[in-house]
């Protein structure tokens, strides 16, 4: 992986703020950081406030915002310190803690601060950068994957087991940062979930990021786990129109409203649906959880809706005790569909839904082989990822 970095480009940006856009950009337009929402980035700035005095202000990407398109508008701009200060707790919802970061914004217009700006707090960086890269999670998802991540990248980053995002991940880099890091410290590995990274300046935070991938891609091609054969595949499908009109009917049945199926039929994407060790492959779970909202916890393999659904009902109900509350069980209509004629169908109320859906499971897929390369792919257990699948604020957003 290589920096993008252009100082022509990066002159049209000016201040620190306008920085942060220009690097955000940059790691955005790269799909194999962040797809579609994901990641996120800050910088902390200090500012005049309302009495003349001067004020730390962390801007720290917004909800809702992309990072390949994002604007100096789409940073939400919150007191550090008391953000920072969120941290001590040693309890704090998820609604408790966007209540405290809203209450803390001090844009009325800007959008609501990201769920990691607690952690974008406690690093005691200028610049901070958050990406999903596919060859970290690859590795970390792979057997021994911390033993893998200490022998990439020795003491140049503290890594922090799976924890849930939020306040208790916060909480957690706020425990052991202090405790593991050093002056030549230069990032963050979060277990099953991505890669942090930092520096004095934009440009610093950026290309430390894109050293730190490209160890890990490094890393896989001297384990022979990086290039993907793909056999090709001659045979020409069959009445697709037809069975893609009645497997629509059988999705939406169970979703209880009208969905788009959108069908892929790629080299790679009929080639993963047609192995032999699919059903085993892909049931395993999602490459990082934030990716469950969209794709669910695993795919349809062929065509049974109805038993997908069932299954989907017994993994509601074996799980929802474990959250306070009562829940809203999401609809249990498949995402994702893997079958050996029609290669990778996406599932989504709206058209876009579905591409998104694609362009996650597509990555899935080669972190997945990747991983099997080095010994065999594992995901996070059932119960973290319904955990990130019905926490709070997005049931909020479903009871209102």
């Amino acid at each position: 992986m290589d920096s993008l970095w252009n100082d022509e480009d990066a002159a049209k940006f000016s201040g620190p703020l306008g920085e942060r856009v220009y690097s955000s950009r940059l790691l955005g337009r790269d799909p194999a950081l962040v797809l579609h929402g994901g990641g996120n980035t800050s910088v902390k700035i200090v500012e005049k406030n309302l009495f003349g005095e001067d004020e730390t202000v962390l801007y720290v990407k917004g909800s809702g915002w992309d990072l390949d398109s994002i604007e100096a508008e789409g940073f939400a701009p919150v007191r550090l310190e008391p953000v920072r200060r969120l941290a001590t707790l040693e309890h704090l919802t998820d609604l408790q803690m966007a209540d405290a970061l809203r209450m803390n914004t001090l844009r009325g217009s800007a959008p609501a601060p990201s769920v990691e700006a607690i952690l974008h707090a406690v690093l005691p960086y200028t610049y901070v950068d958050h990406t999903h890269a596919d060859a970290v999670i690859s590795i970390t998802n792979s057997p021994d994957g911390e033993r893998r991540i200490r022998e990439i990248y020795g003491d140049d980053v503290v890594v922090v087991p799976y924890v849930m995002p939020g306040f208790r991940l916060a909480r957690q880099v706020a425990l052991q940062f202090p405790q593991e890091a050093h002056e030549g410290t230069i990032g963050l590995i979060l277990m099953q979930h991505g890669v942090f990274s930092f520096g004095d300046t934009a440009r610093e935070s950026y290309e430390r990021m894109i050293a730190l991938v490209d160890r890990a891609e490094q890393y896989l091609k001297r384990q022979g786990a990086w290039e993907i054969v793909v056999d090709e595949v001659t045979d020409a499908p069959g009445r697709i129109g037809v069975t893609l009109a009645e497997l629509r009917q059988r999705v939406s049945r169970v979703a209880g409203a009208p969905v788009i199926l959108m069908q892929h039929d790629d080299p790679l994407s009929r080639a993963f649906a047609r192995r032999p060790d699919v059903a085993s492959l892909s049931q395993r779970g999602p490459a990082t959880p934030d990716h469950i909202i969209r794709t669910k916890q695993k795919p349809l393999v062929g065509r049974d809706v109805d038993a997908f659904a069932e299954d989907y009902r017994a993994y509601f109900e074996a799980h929802k005790d474990m959250v306070a509350g009562p829940l809203t069980m999401l609809d249990p209509a498949p995402r994702v569909i893997l079958d050996p004629e029609l290669g990778m169908v996406t599932v989504g109320r709206t058209a876009r839904d579905a591409r998104i859906g694609a362009d996650l499971y597509a990555h899935t897929i080669e972190i997945i082989l990747r991983a099997e390369a080095l010994g065999g792919w594992q995901a996070l257990p059932p119960r973290d990822l319904f955990e990130m699948e019905y926490w709070d604020l997005e049931q909020a957003k479903l009871r209102r």
